[in-house]
């Protein structure tokens, strides 16, 4: 039953993946919207151009925080598809086994 825990599991990666990346989301969408009130605002150039500055560089953090969760979330459901397949595989040869096993027994007692 590793298959289902696994899942199981593979599906809790996943939910929280997405609740992260929502939650970052919405984070760049704030971020940009500073972004653009800079270019409006009636700050003097030199202090634009550090908060421009400051803003894009949190704004590339937080990209890269959400590519990086959903290489994450990637691998999580590709080692869960794995472990299926192993379990399948595994499955497969043991029937396969239990199948062969009495046809290659001879009645010695005839």
């Amino acid at each position: 039953m590793q298959v289902s825990l696994s899942s199981s599991t593979g599906s809790a990666v996943s939910s929280t993946a997405a609740s992260d990346i929502a939650k970052l989301q919405k984070q760049l969408m704030s971020l940009v919207d500073e972004l653009k009130s800079v270019a409006t605002s009636d700050m003097d150039a030199k202090a634009k151009k550090e908060k421009v500055k400051l803003l894009q560089a949190q704004i590339q953090m937080v990209q890269a925080q959400i590519s990086a969760i959903q290489r994450a979330r990637q691998q999580a459901q590709q080692e869960v598809q794995s472990r299926k397949a192993e379990a399948a595989s595994a499955q497969r040869r043991a029937t396969e086994r239990q199948t062969a096993s009495p046809g290659s027994q001879l009645d010695t007692f005839a």
